[in-house]
Parts: structure tokens; C-alpha cells; sequence
């Protein structure tokens, strides 16, 4: 199964490419950093949510084969749920107060 043009760039631009960037930014900024991560964190939760659980499309947990639907349904609620915590934690990250 192949995503779509749009998808495949989401992936690559944002679940993929997104987070990384971020993190480099800690060099300069964390706040920034902290941002970058949020967001591309919670857009991906958002995207694996909606295309493993609410979608009806190949993705949906209901439509992979019988013999791998336990398996793919409990790796993708922990994809959203180490999603969801990456999300929140940067989220604190770029909110904190810096003592100065």
C-alpha cells in the first residue's frame, strides 16, 4: 500500500524531517526547538489518529489482515501515544520559564 503524493510528503516533511530539525535547533534555540517539535509531534498524532483509526482506508487498524490486527493496532496506539508524550513534553519545553 502506497500513501499519496500529499501523504508521503507530510510524512517525509513533517513525521520524519520535522523533529529532527528540531532538535537541531536546541543548539540555538530551545524555545524554537521546543516549538518545532510540538508541533511536528502533534501534527503527527493528529495524522496517525485520524489515518489508523478514523479514516476508512487501508491504514485503518479494521482493514489489515486478521492475523495482523493485534499487532498493528497495539503499535499504532503506542505510535500515538509516544506521539502524544513527545508532543506534551516539548510542548512544556517551549513554554518553561528560563531564570535568568
Amino acid at each position: 500500500m502506497s500513501l499519496s503524493p500529499a501523504a508521503s510528503l507530510f510524512v517525509f516533511g513533517v513525521v520524519l524531517a520535522g523533529p529532527i530539525i528540531g532538535v537541531a535547533l536546541m543548539w540555538w534555540n530551545r524555545r524554537a526547538a521546543g516549538w518545532v517539535v510540538a508541533a511536528t509531534m502533534g501534527a503527527s498524532f493528529v495524522f496517525g489518529v485520524v489515518n489508523h483509526f478514523v479514516l476508512v482506508s487501508p491504514d485503518h487498524v479494521s482493514h489489515v489482515p486478521e492475523a495482523w490486527r493485534p499487532v498493528f493496532a497495539t503499535t499504532a496506539v503506542l505510535l500515538a501515544a509516544t506521539e502524544a508524550a513527545g508532543s506534551l513534553l516539548a510542548l512544556r519545553m517551549a513554554t518553561e520559564r528560563t531564570v535568568s
